[in-house]
């Protein structure tokens, strides 16, 4: 029992210190909102990217793809949408805290926190597993968390700015990534030393960095009291998590899949929901709360999860 929990404390206890650093040198001055926007910035649109691009053109995608972990994550994803946008909603009775309350409540954010728990754990042999899984479930995010918002926005969008949203999410700098390192792999090219050694050198950067400016970015003064934040952050950190692993179990998945699938569900509410509820006309205030509380909440309710996969030999 004491070395799975040591094994659980190892994937998060490290996380947690930079995201607190983070907060730290925010505190001290060292670091501002400017330095965190634009790292956050730099994370997305380049670092993260090389670093998947990297790992994933020497990835052998021929064999073994976790067909098996993205179907059912895909569907699983979808129905607990669906319970939430059609079921929870009618219970808030302000309509712009609505979509903002079920993106919140599913939508992970696997391309920073999700992959650095997942590297902790199992380290480069995932990556391959855990980058299609990023791959997939980031488009889907960001679908439903358009229909959503769209849907309980207090005056509906015309279809042009539908359209132009939809095509931002195409245009999503992990997908593109993710999408060419699969093809380079398929296509047998083989890529340049120099540029596997640059991309490298930038792909190092990446987790430090964003997790420093996740913790720049938090901020204490953005919690406020509310129920839709309470059962956001509940559904988020512990009922959503623990529904998509048990039914994991149940299909048959075990080990790093298992893991891979345990870690990215219990990820702490995306970040880029913020600015996408700006974009719809949600709840700025409960979106930002949500962010915060998730952030913090998770590195505990991660830990614990890993601690009782491991004790019961799932992973």
């Amino acid at each position: 029992m004491l070395n799975d929990l040591q094994f659980a404390f190892y994937i998060t206890a490290p996380i947690f210190c930079i995201l607190a650093l983070g907060i730290l040198f925010k505190r001290w001055g060292w670091l501002n909102d400017a330095f965190a926007k634009s790292g956050s910035d730099l994370v997305f649109k380049v670092t993260l990217p090389c670093l998947l691009f990297v790992k994933l053109v020497k990835t052998d995608f021929r064999h073994d793809l976790p067909l098996t972990l993205v179907g059912y994550a895909t569907l699983a994803t979808i129905a607990l949408f669906f319970i939430l946008d059609r079921f929870a909603t009618p219970l808030l009775t302000q309509k712009e805290q609505r979509g903002v309350f079920v993106q919140g409540a599913f939508r992970g954010n696997m391309g920073i926190i999700g992959l650095a728990y997942c590297l902790s754990a199992f380290g480069d042999a995932v990556i391959a597993a855990a980058s299609i899984y990023l791959a997939v479930m980031t488009t889907l995010y960001n679908v439903l968390a358009v229909l959503t918002l769209s849907r309980h926005r207090l005056t509906q969008l015309d279809e042009q700015r539908k359209l132009s949203l939809l095509v931002d999410i195409g245009k999503n700098p992990l997908i593109l990534s993710i999408a060419l390192g699969v093809v380079v792999s398929l296509s047998g090219i083989a890529v340049p030393a120099l540029v596997l050694t640059t991309g490298n050198y930038l792909a190092q950067m990446t987790l430090p960095l964003a997790l420093l400016c996740a913790g720049a970015s938090i901020r204490m003064q953005e919690f406020s009291a509310s129920p839709p934040l309470y059962w956001a952050t509940v559904i988020k950190l512990v009922v959503a998590p623990a529904l998509l692993t048990c039914g994991g179990v149940l299909i048959g998945l075990r080990g790093p899949e298992l893991g891979v699938l345990y870690l990215m569900s219990s990820t702490p509410t995306a970040a880029a929901s913020y600015p996408m509820t700006l974009a719809l006309g949600g709840s700025q205030h409960l979106a930002a709360a949500i962010i915060a509380a998730t952030a913090l909440g998770s590195l505990f309710s991660t830990t614990c999860g890993i601690f009782i996969l491991r004790s019961y030999g799932f992973i």
